[in-house]
């Protein structure tokens, strides 16, 4: 075989590899969207139908005239549109302050710190859950969606640090020293010359902390007793009752969940996608 046909069917292998990748992320959206439009009938049956015949809106207007367990679906996801932008724009400060500290001042236990970011963020949050808890409820704050905030924050910071640390390392030094020989103070320095060499990291950082909060549900089911504070995937709960499953709502109303997640990814990917790739270079 020559090594133009082993090149050739390399490519065809690996465009093949990622086609399959690629259907296996897709279809479980497809089925979810598909089924928010099928009739029960054609949810429930045994044969295989690819597309709603014919497209039925039960199940969307349902879920947008009924609600939610007596609650508008539109107070669902005004509670999540509020915990997961709140907790991004604390997380980005927060982060983009420490990430900042660690790549530029060498302080005593400098690498403990990193090695404990990197440990705090290998525990499963749901071992964190019960003193958590205690936590939020000493504070007064159970019940309250702040609480749910500051977890949120809590939950995504080390990454988000760890991932900043990157970007921030990749700056060279020389130009904030620039800055000072031409007058400038720390806070300028760091608001016109480092904050926008950083700021595709920080949309980076900010989709993964803005999509692990959108989806959270323990933190959520857990720290909220009030219905009407739930956010949207604790508000899917309600649609499975003890002997049935109402599936047409449940694909309907994460259907109309993905939605702002798609918005949000769609506005930002430009910078996401610089923001990766110039983490990746310095200098």
């Amino acid at each position: 075989m020559s090594p133009i046909t082993r090149k050739r069917l390399g490519r065809v292998a690996l465009n093949a590899a990622g086609i399959a990748v690629f259907l296996f992320a897709v279809f479980p959206v497809y089925w979810m969207v598909t089924t928010a439009f099928k009739p029960n009938d054609q949810i429930f049956t045994t044969s295989f139908i690819p597309f709603p015949d014919p497209p039925s809106m039960d199940h969307v207007s349902r879920v947008f005239t009924e609600g939610v367990a007596g609650h508008s679906v539109w107070r669902y996801l005004l509670n999540s549109t509020i915990v997961a932008l709140s907790a991004v724009v604390m997380g980005a400060v927060f982060a983009l302050l420490a990430a900042t500290a660690v790549a530029r001042f060498r302080f005593r236990f400098r690498t403990s710190f990193l090695i404990l970011l990197l440990i705090v963020q290998m525990v499963p949050s749901e071992a964190l859950l019960i003193p958590l808890f205690t936590m939020v409820k000493r504070l007064g704050l159970y019940d309250q969606l702040l609480g749910l905030i500051v977890i949120n924050v809590a939950l995504t910071l080390p990454f988000s640090v760890w991932m900043l640390r990157t970007f921030v390392a990749a700056v060279p030094k020389e130009l904030e020293e620039a800055s000072w020989i031409d007058g400038a103070g720390r806070f300028t320095t760091f608001w016109r010359v480092l904050f926008p060499l950083v700021a595709p990291g920080l949309v980076a950082t900010s989709i993964f902390s803005f999509i692990t909060t959108w989806n959270e549900f323990v933190f959520a089911l857990t720290l909220i007793g009030d219905q009407g504070k739930y956010t949207m995937p604790v508000a899917l709960q309600f649609f499975v009752g003890q002997r049935s499953t109402d599936w047409g709502g449940i694909m309907a109303a994460s259907t109309l969940m993905t939605i702002p997640v798609l918005i949000f990814f769609l506005l930002v990917q430009r910078r996401m996608v610089s923001g990766l790739v110039a983490g990746a270079v310095k200098g």
